[in-house]
């Protein structure tokens, strides 16, 4: 009988560059980052996208609902939520090695009550019954070492994320790439979620797209969504009210 052959993790590394330290899988890819000075703020622009979900959600539940990472990096998007927007935070992590480099070298704090790392492969962790349901916040950005696609792409994956959801719940995946098919990675999330129900910015300078779905499809007024907006850079600093020059439903 012959055995299943162990997965090989990349080796995880980091560099700096003034005031921030970067975080690489071996290659030079950057991976995530944090300001050494300021390390629960969001210093990459995609980054700040992923919380885009925020101009749907009612500010005054932000406290205490549930957020889910699938991919730490360097715990950017976990730290934010945890420290904060005072979320329950939930990060799904492949390598091991990646939770000990966040933990040692990008200040991401011990498990707690409202913090659980879960060292899983995402694409099975996310059926267990055990989640389904309950994430209001889905933040998806799965790399290997070379950046070159989504890890998990498939109908099927986005059909599972769809299902982690609450009634008022979003996902939000950065789609960046050098060899992935933007177009076909939409067509796979509006096959699970439903074309009314997603949003895209414009990719940044690097080339991230961001891609927002929403559990249950809604096309809030531009007044709504700017009052939000407002609201999002009082209460937390993210720049909302610049998101809506490169933000967008799919349909109209």
């Amino acid at each position: 009988m012959s055995r299943k052959k162990p997965i090989e993790l990349p080796e995880v590394n980091f560099s700096e560059d003034g005031e921030i330290r970067y975080l690489h899988l071996g290659t030079e890819w950057i991976q995530g980052s944090m300001f050494l000075d300021r390390p629960y703020d969001i210093e990459l622009e995609y980054v700040q996208r992923m919380f885009a979900w925020l101009l749907f959600f009612p500010p005054e539940e932000v406290k205490g609902a549930h957020a889910m990472q699938l991919g730490l990096g360097a715990a950017t998007i976990t730290k934010f939520c945890y420290k904060k927007l005072k979320m329950t935070c939930t990060a799904i992590e492949l390598n091991p090695a990646v939770l000990h480099a966040c933990r040692g070298w990008f200040r991401l704090p011990p498990d707690d009550q409202h913090l659980r790392v879960v060292l899983a492969d995402a694409a099975l962790e996310i059926q267990s019954d055990e989640w389904r349901g309950t994430v209001d916040a889905l933040q998806v950005d799965l790399y290997d070492e070379e950046a070159a696609a989504p890890v998990l792409d498939t109908p099927d994956f986005y059909r599972h994320c769809r299902e982690l959801l609450s009634q008022q719940g979003c996902m939000t995946v950065n789609l960046f790439g050098r060899s992935s098919s933007y177009a076909e990675s939409v067509e796979k999330i509006c096959a699970a979620f439903g074309e009314d129900a997603v949003w895209a910015f414009k990719p940044t300078r690097e080339g991230n797209a961001i891609v927002l779905a929403q559990r249950t499809a809604s096309r809030p007024s531009r007044e709504a969504l700017m009052s939000a907006a407002t609201a999002i850079e009082d209460k937390w600093g993210l720049p909302a009210q610049k998101w809506f020059k490169v933000f967008k439903p799919l349909t109209k």
